[in-house]
């Protein structure tokens, strides 16, 4: 079976364990996210969401812009969406850190990984993106515990699975002010109920899902390579690894 997207969580829980699941390893998705994470890091660094309640305050007050050599950026995963993000970031002059489950060399970035990598990472992070797939890991990692461990007025923005990260524990990190905002185009429930507070909170943007939806044109000629190598010679292509969960 081809994946077309990237997260595959569904497709593991629904799929018999006998039924490969083939990955959809498309460079546009990377860069389409890529894109994504550097639009919406440049949002968060240029103030916009304060901008935005001071227009409905009709306030004119200016604030100081700092650099963006000035900014650290930290990438939860460096898979491939994660260095395309990386390589973004850092040619935008971004400071970018980055953090796997595993050790990963990243060119031009500092990397971390394990328990204590992820503690070092969401302490020196001022913009922190989620982007990890979505596992028996990876569910509820960023909970209160974690999300206390962030610098005070970091923002977040998760572009992975919303499960990943505990809304209410998320929710009150924002009610408080330790965290400045959150951009969120993941969500537990999707769509977002319309009684869910992230919709009205002066702290959150709210994305219907559309960081980083799949190409129609690209992927499609990716699957059709895949099937025709199958039919031609048997070989599989890149597979999910079911135990690790992606």
């Amino acid at each position: 079976m081809q994946s077309l997207w990237a997260g595959v969580e569904r497709l593991i829980a629904e799929i018999p364990p006998e039924i490969t699941i083939v990955r959809m390893t498309d460079p546009q998705l990377a860069r389409t996210m890529g894109e994504a994470v550097l639009a919406w890091t440049f949002y968060l660094h240029r103030d916009m969401p304060l901008y935005a309640r001071q227009q409905k305050a009709r306030l004119w007050r200016q604030r100081d812009v700092k650099r963006p050599e000035d900014r650290c950026v930290g990438l939860l995963a460096l898979g491939r969406m994660g260095q395309e993000a990386a390589r973004r970031l850092s040619g935008n002059g971004f400071d970018v850190i980055g953090w796997s489950r595993s050790p990963r060399d990243v060119a031009g970035i500092e990397t971390f990984s394990g328990d204590a990598g992820l503690c070092q990472v969401l302490g020196r992070a001022d913009i922190l993106v989620v982007l990890l797939p979505l596992t028996a890991q990876t569910s509820g990692l960023l909970n209160a515990q974690r999300l206390a461990q962030m610098k005070y007025g970091a923002a977040l923005i998760n572009f992975a699975r919303g499960a990943i990260v505990e809304e209410q524990a998320l929710l009150a990190r924002l009610d408080s002010g330790a965290l400045d905002h959150a951009a969120l185009d993941v969500f537990a429930t999707e769509p977002l109920p319309e009684e869910s507070r992230l919709w009205t909170h002066e702290r959150v943007t709210v994305l219907p899902h559309i960081s980083a939806p799949t190409s129609v044109s690209t992927a499609s000629l990716i699957a059709a390579a895949n099937l025709l190598a199958w039919f031609e010679s048997g070989r599989v292509p890149d597979a999910i690894d079911r135990l690790r969960g992606y």
